[in-house]
C-alpha cells in the first residue's frame, strides 16, 4: 500500500471526524503575530486542513499541500465553514521533480507540523524540498516530536528514527539564522489522532536573504 492510499485510509476511518481535529496545533497559533512578518504562507502535510484554514484565518494567502485525496476533499469542506480561501494541492512533497518551478523561493512562511513519517534516508530530501520553498529572508517553522515521546505513545510515528532532537534540526539548518529551538512536554488534544502528554519541539528558522558566497 503506497503513503497515499495508507493516509486516505487513516483520514477515511474517521468518517465525518476530523482524525486531528479541526482546531491549529498549538506552537504554531502561539506565534499568530509573528506570522503577520510576510504574507504567503504554505502548509505540507496539511491533513484535513486544520492548520492551513487557520493560518488563512489569520489573513494569509495560503497553499496546502497533502497527498491524500481524502484529507484535501475534507480540508476544503473546512475551509468552506470557515469562510477562508486556501489553494489546496493533491502532491507528493517528495516525488522526483517536486516542488515545480512557480513554487520556488515562494513563500515567507513554510509550516511543518508533525510531518515525520519519513526517516534518515528521506529527511535530507523532506527537509530540502521546505528549503527550495521559502523565499530569501523567509522563514520554516517545524513542530515535531522527540524520542521520549515512544514513552508517551500519545500520538507520532514509532520509530525512534524519525524523530526530531536538537542536533538533528540544528544540523538541518546550518547556515540558517535558529530564531527559535524549544523542547518541552505539554498536554495536548487534536483529535483523536494527537492527544495526552506529549515530548514536542518546535522550531523557526530564517533563510538567509544573500546567497554565501
Amino acid at each position: 500500500m503506497n503513503q497515499e492510499s495508507i493516509w486516505s485510509k487513516r483520514y477515511q476511518d474517521a468518517g465525518d471526524d476530523y482524525l486531528f481535529g479541526t482546531e491549529p496545533n498549538r506552537f504554531l497559533a502561539r506565534r499568530a503575530g509573528r506570522l503577520q512578518d510576510g504574507s504567503r504562507a504554505l502548509s505540507v502535510a496539511d491533513g484535513e486542513g486544520r492548520n492551513s484554514v487557520w493560518l488563512a484565518e489569520q489573513g494569509l494567502e495560503v497553499t496546502a499541500i497533502e497527498i491524500s485525496a481524502v484529507a484535501v476533499e475534507k480540508a476544503r469542506r473546512l475551509a468552506i465553514g470557515k469562510k477562508v480561501d486556501v489553494r489546496f494541492l493533491q502532491a507528493d512533497m517528495l516525488a522526483p521533480g517536486w516542488p515545480p518551478a512557480e513554487l520556488k523561493a515562494h513563500f515567507d512562511w513554510v509550516i511543518g507540523i508533525f510531518i515525520q513519517f519519513v526517516g534518515p534516508e528521506w529527511r535530507e530530501r523532506q527537509f530540502e524540498v521546505l528549503k527550495q520553498l521559502t523565499r530569501p529572508g523567509g522563514r520554516i517553522l517545524l513542530q515535531g516530536y522527540t524520542p521520549k515521546q515512544l514513552e508517551y505513545g500519545t500520538g507520532g510515528p514509532s520509530a525512534v528514527e524519525n524523530l526530531y532532537s536538537e542536533e538533528i534540526l540544528r544540523e538541518a539548518f546550518v547556515g540558517w539564522e535558529i530564531e527559535e529551538l524549544v523542547e518541552y512536554e505539554e498536554d495536548i488534544t487534536e483529535g483523536s489522532g494527537h492527544k495526552g502528554r506529549s515530548a514536542l519541539i518546535g522550531l523557526i528558522a530564517r533563510k538567509p536573504s544573500v546567497a554565501p558566497q
